[in-house]
Order: C-alpha cells, then sequence, then structure tokens
C-alpha cells in the first residue's frame, strides 16, 4: 500500500467531490483523511485528500486517472508520495532559537523532515550544523555583493532538490528576483505581529509603545516585505513591567513555535495559496 496526498483548487461547481472520489474508487484507492473549504468571496474551492493506493499504483497512475476530472473542472493539483520525506534548506543568522527549535522538532519525530543544508551569512551555527552532520555553507554577505551571494544560494537549493526554504531569523532582505522565483517555497518567521513595527529592534519600538500584546507571523516571502500569505501567528500578553529584554525572550518563544508550525503545515501539504491569503487545512 502507499499513501498519497491530492491537493486540488478550482472554480466552485456541483460535482468536484464526486468527480475526484469517483477517480480514486476506480484505482481502489481508501480515503483516509478529507478537507474541504469554499471561499465564497472568490468562487474558489480548495481541497485535500489523503488516501492509501494498492500496491502498482503509483504517482503517475494516480495522475493519469484524475487528468478527466482535472480538465473538466480546470483545476490546479498536486500528487504528493508521502513515501518520501520532504527536504528543507535553513537560513539562519546569528539568532537561532528558532533553527534550533526545528532541529529539535525533527529529531523527536513531530516535524518529518531532512535538513539538506544550513546556510549563513555568519559563521555562528556552523558548529550546530556539524555537531547534527548537516552540511553548512557560510555566504557573508559582502557590500554590492547581494546578486552573487543569492546566486550561491539558488545553486544550494537546486543541488539539494529542496521542498521549502526557511528563513530561520535570517536578517537579510531578500531580492525581488529570489523572492519571486522561490514563491510559495520560501516561508519566513517576522517578529511581530503583522503589520506593526517592522525594521530594525521590534521588541524596543513595541517597549516604546507600551504594547499588551506581542506576537510572531510565518508567512511566505513575497517581494513586499513581511506582506506576504500569512499560514500562522500567535500572540502573548505582556504587561507595562516588562524590559525589551523580557520582551524578547517571550518573543523568541513564540517565533520559534509559529515557525514550527508553519513549516510543519506545509510540508504535510495542508497550506493552499489562496491570492494574497492561505488556507491552511487542520
Amino acid at each position: 500500500m502507499h499513501d498519497f496526498i491530492l491537493t486540488l483548487s478550482c472554480a466552485d461547481k456541483p460535482g468536484i467531490v464526486a468527480g475526484v472520489t469517483s477517480e480514486l474508487f476506480s484505482l481502489g484507492a481508501n480515503i483516509a483523511e478529507s478537507n474541504q473549504f469554499w471561499d465564497k468571496d472568490t468562487d474558489k474551492f480548495f481541497m485535500r485528500i489523503g488516501f492509501t493506493a494498492p500496491d502498482g499504483v503509483d504517482k503517475d497512475a494516480v495522475e493519469r486517472a484524475l487528468k478527466p476530472v482535472i480538465e473538466r473542472f480546470e483545476m490546479k493539483t498536486a500528487v504528493i508520495d508521502e513515501a518520501r520525506v520532504p527536504r528543507i534548506i535553513i537560513l539562519v543568522s546569528k539568532f537561532d532559537h528558532a533553527m534550533l527549535h526545528l532541529l529539535y522538532q525533527i529529531k523527536v519525530g513531530a516535524l518529518r523532515a531532512e535538513v539538506a543544508a544550513i546556510v549563513s551569512n555568519h559563521e555562528d551555527a556552523r558548529v550546530i550544523a556539524e555537531a547534527e552532520g548537516i552540511a553548512f555553507h557560510h555566504l557573508p554577505m559582502a557590500k554590492g555583493q547581494k546578486a552573487e551571494q543569492e546566486a550561491e544560494v539558488l545553486k544550494i537549493i537546486k543541488a539539494a532538490d529542496a521542498d521549502l526554504v526557511v528563513l530561520a531569523r535570517y536578517m537579510q532582505i531578500l531580492s525581488d528576483q529570489l523572492s519571486t522565483r522561490l514563491f510559495g517555497k520560501i516561508i519566513n518567521i517576522h517578529h511581530s505581529f503583522l503589520p506593526s513595527f517592522k525594521g530594525a529592534k521590534p521588541y524596543h519600538q513595541a517597549h516604546e509603545r507600551g504594547v499588551k500584546i506581542i506576537g510572531a507571523t510565518a508567512h511566505y516571502v513575497t517581494p513586499d516585505l513581511d506582506e506576504g500569505p500569512i499560514i500562522e501567528q500567535e500572540t502573548a500578553r505582556v504587561t507595562h513591567a516588562m524590559s525589551p529584554d523580557d520582551l524578547i525572550a517571550v518573543g523568541r518563544d513564540i517565533e520559534s513555535r509559529v515557525l514550527g508550525r508553519a513549516v510543519k503545515s506545509h510540508l504535510e501539504n495542508r497550506v493552499m495559496l489562496n491570492g494574497h491569503k492561505t488556507v491552511v487545512f487542520a
């Protein structure tokens, strides 16, 4: 038996679910999980189906069986063979808490993924990568060398056949070209509850404004800085008695958890892009 995930989106019409499930039935597949959502504002339909197929039914066979219904409803689809472990590339600078959380989640089996490489513009993370047996690439960001540095990053991503790039507090702004090229396959953790307090020292900004709630946002990267489709968010209450360092400590915990959940949802194919928004199936 083989486990697969099917995701699809299209204009909403009668018969979509019946058409898809009938084709899966014809393969002898057994549906283990099904989630669907109709966005009434755009009249767009989204669906995620987890199913088991008999031996001898591979990804190509599933795609061939689904082709008629895909064409009939003009669907955008993806068929994922769950036998393959997703591969990720982590980009990090000096703050390593979010990266360490991801590595721990993988180690204990809460996150099914393989870290193909860790890339950094600093040397700080090398010792962690070497301890974990992960390839480490130090790519410093010299003035005027952004294009060359990003070209090296892209080479590493291609060579690793990575499914996802994770910016785990990577303190560099990606170019519009790289952001566009990797759209939908690169996730960032923003150290505030978007869209507040952009730029340097966000927790100091929050402290100066006397905020009562701080948070973190995981989102897909786009050329619009910190404005990409949101995947996951979390907040925590804070008080007037807390210093900027206290806020940073609380914020780091939130950032790690939020990024971990967003990466898990993406790698389990539970996130579907819906214009400037996302549909995230539980």
